[in-house]
């Protein structure tokens, strides 16, 4: 089993970040290099959360074998190794030989750190910028990230000046890249304490809340009263950009040498505009001949960048109304299925999508029930308090983790417990749970936070380029300083261990901290106790009630302006609500009138093909009457009828299921604008 469950791991964490990216990026729409990107970045930090347990165990084996190859009482500078002469080394399952970790370390870390500070932050102005080539986008990104580059240069400057005129300091390249990465750990854990504090009272608060019903639903309609605000924002702000492509489309001619511009521009239109603004476009137009004022390619440039956030922004606020409403109404479902006397649930609308035969055969109507209205709060309730009890482990390791002795940090007795009698599977599992615990807490509010526009991710593959990449930076400076941590609370590190034992192949690759007492002996041990403070704000929900002062609504039980959102979001589901029920009695109108009367229609259609083909002759041979003319046809006749029958339901002349009535196919009068051309009022209710 040597470096099998090294390799089980790689392909595993391959797939989940793969399966992670699919969610929320769009592999068709957005770029490879984007995707890709992305994906390593995502990939390299959950490897490092996944491989970290398989390195606290090879350790902990290596550093038996050591002691078990010395003498009983053998002083190794401050630190005295006491070899348990008959205790026997056991190698663990998942045992990696010498000399790997080390490499795959040093290879995971630089990559990452290579994508978060020099590649993402590139490749982001690269993906906003509106350029129409690649050398544009290139020296767009270049100009934008000068700022960014050259503020680290300079620090990195200022700090070499320093060590070269300050004789105290005698530092090698080995010290210098320590500092380095000293430097990316203090600005990651500075992040790490404030996203970490949220997570951990936020996620077992929410479990918590997700088992009651009332909550849910009432938060589902303050989300669709917010949503809806923001969905009318975007449709306007579509809309003015719109409408000042069309203006630039119209002013900048076919044979104008804008006008590759123009037309890259229209392909990121959404479809109903493009063909608008194809209308006028016929004509040829010499802009020499006429002296209009034409924008210039820096407007372009900018307008480009706009049509492609509003309608990133417009496709994106459509797809989470439409997920939003689908919520909604399963929780309504719920509650009435609650008080259900045949416990079985029922659906007020059946799925949009087609349900696997197999779920479908075990997850029958009465085991849904049991577990949505039975089950699932009783679960949702035992989760929530066992997540509380990780929180408050990990609070007070935090607090306490540089005590040596006595041993204070749970997590760091939990581990040398086990390392006593050298149960690897329970030091792997424990050091998992652990660390994928604060993994949880930490990429979760990553996933979470939003930065007004600009930041955002948002599933069912609505996430910008912008947005992915940036949470590649995130996930790439975090994670790091997010298992030094970890090693700390564990007492894996030497550096707060304070014993000469040998480090893991993690902690060798980081350097020794020494060489910055102030940081390794300050900041590193005092910093993370500001998560007590972090949580206690969190809890009372301090930042949201800032948030709700400044005018961002938050939803609060307490608060006039919630109350009032939920009741303008329980109006807009019930109106949503209403119009699916009207389209779904429609279309069941429809289809009985199909199954009944469909032979019947097919020949009266027959017949009405024949009676047109008699009277067209009828009306060749006779073309002198004056009578023809006022003639009306027997099949205008039939077909009007029918069409009156059909169109009993009210139509919606803008919904997009309009071009599925067969009558209208036939006819051929329905116009893209919304208008019939040949229908005549007095004509069609002749007949009635």
């Amino acid at each position: 089993m040597s470096g099998a469950a090294l390799g089980l791991e790689i392909v595993f964490v391959f797939f989940l970040a793969l399966f992670l990216l699919h969610r929320y990026g769009d592999f068709k729409k957005q770029h490879r290099l984007v995707i890709i990107a992305t994906l390593l970045a995502w990939y390299l930090c959950f490897l490092i959360v996944f491989i970290l347990p398989l390195d606290v165990s090879t350790t902990i084996y290596n550093r038996c074998k050591l002691a078990a190859n010395s003498s009983p009482a053998e002083s190794n500078g401050s630190y005295v190794t006491l070899a348990p002469s008959k205790q026997k080394c056991f190698k663990p399952w998942s045992y990696i030989p010498n000399g790997i970790m080390p490499i795959f370390w040093r290879v995971v870390y630089w990559t990452s750190q290579f994508l978060t500070w020099i590649l993402l932050p590139f490749m982001q102005s690269y993906a906003r910028s509106g350029g129409f080539s690649i050398t544009g986008k290139i020296k767009t990104a270049l100009i934008e990230n000068a700022i960014y580059y050259g503020t680290y240069l300079l620090i990195f400057g200022a700090f070499l000046i320093y060590v070269a005129v300050n004789p105290n300091f005698n530092l090698q390249w080995n010290q210098l890249q320590t500092i380095g990465i000293a430097a990316a750990n203090t600005w990651g854990l500075f992040l790490l304490v404030l996203l970490l504090g949220y997570g951990l009272v936020e996620i077992p608060r929410s479990h918590w809340n997700g088992a009651k019903r009332g909550y849910l639903l009432m938060k589902t309609y303050f989300k669709a009263a917010k949503l809806m605000t923001e969905k009318a924002d975007a449709e306007e702000n579509l809309e003015d950009i719109m409408e000042e492509v069309r203006k630039v489309s119209e002013s900048i001619k076919y044979n104008h040498p804008l006008r590759k511009c123009v037309d890259t521009i229209l392909k990121k239109c959404p479809t109903e505009y493009q063909e608008r603004m194809g209308r006028n476009m016929d004509d040829y137009e010499d802009f020499d001949e006429r002296q209009n004022s034409y924008p210039s390619e820096k407007s372009l440039v900018k307008l480009h960048k706009q049509v492609i956030y509003s309608v990133q922004r417009h496709r994106r606020t459509q797809v989470q109304w439409q997920i939003l409403l689908e919520q909604a109404f399963y929780l309504e479902d719920v509650a009435k299925n609650e008080t259900s006397a045949t416990r079985q649930f029922v659906h007020t609308f059946h799925s949009q999508e087609p349900e696997n035969k197999i779920i479908q055969y075990f997850y029958t109507p009465t085991v849904e029930w049991y577990w949505e209205c039975l089950l699932r709060p009783w679960f949702y309730r035992v989760l929530a308090v066992v997540l509380a009890t990780f929180s408050v482990i990990v609070v007070w390791s935090e607090c306490t983790f540089f005590s040596t002795q006595p041993v204070l940090s749970l997590f760091a007795v939990f581990i040398q417990l086990a390392e006593k009698t050298y149960n690897y599977i329970y030091i792997e599992m424990a050091c998992f749970l652990t660390i994928f615990f604060l993994s949880i807490c930490v990429y979760s509010t990553v996933f979470r936070i939003r930065v007004f526009n600009y930041y955002y991710l948002a599933s069912h593959h609505q996430t910008d380029a912008y947005s992915l990449l940036f949470s590649g930076m995130l996930f790439c400076r975090l994670t790091p300083p997010l298992c030094l941590n970890f090693l700390g609370l564990t007492h894996m590190d030497a550096t707060i261990s304070h014993k000469n034992t040998q480090p893991t192949a993690y902690t060798s690759i980081m350097g020794s901290m020494r060489v910055l007492s102030f940081i390794a002996d300050g900041f590193y041990i005092y910093y993370p106790m500001l998560v007590v403070i972090l949580c206690i704000a969190t809890y009372f929900s301090l930042g949201t009630r800032c948030l709700n002062l400044l005018g961002f609504q938050q939803f609060m039980g307490d608060s006039e302006m919630t109350s009032d959102l939920i009741d303008e979001g329980k109006e807009l589901i019930r109106r949503e609500k209403r119009k699916r029920q009207r389209q779904e009695e429609g279309e069941n109108r429809r289809r009985e009138w199909k199954e009944r009367y469909g032979n019947r229609d097919d020949s009266t259609r027959s017949r009405v093909a024949h009676t047109d083909q008699k009277e067209s002759s009828f009306s060749e041979t006779n073309t002198n009457r004056p009578l023809s003319k006022y003639t009306r046809s027997n099949g205008r006749t039939e077909r009007d009828r029918i069409e009156l029958l059909q169109d009993a339901e009210p139509l919606d002349f803008n919904a997009d299921s309009i071009n599925d009535d067969p009558l209208e196919l036939d006819s051929g009068r329905y116009q893209p604008g919304g208008r019939y051309l040949s229908m005549s009022r007095s004509k069609v209710f002749d007949d009635v």
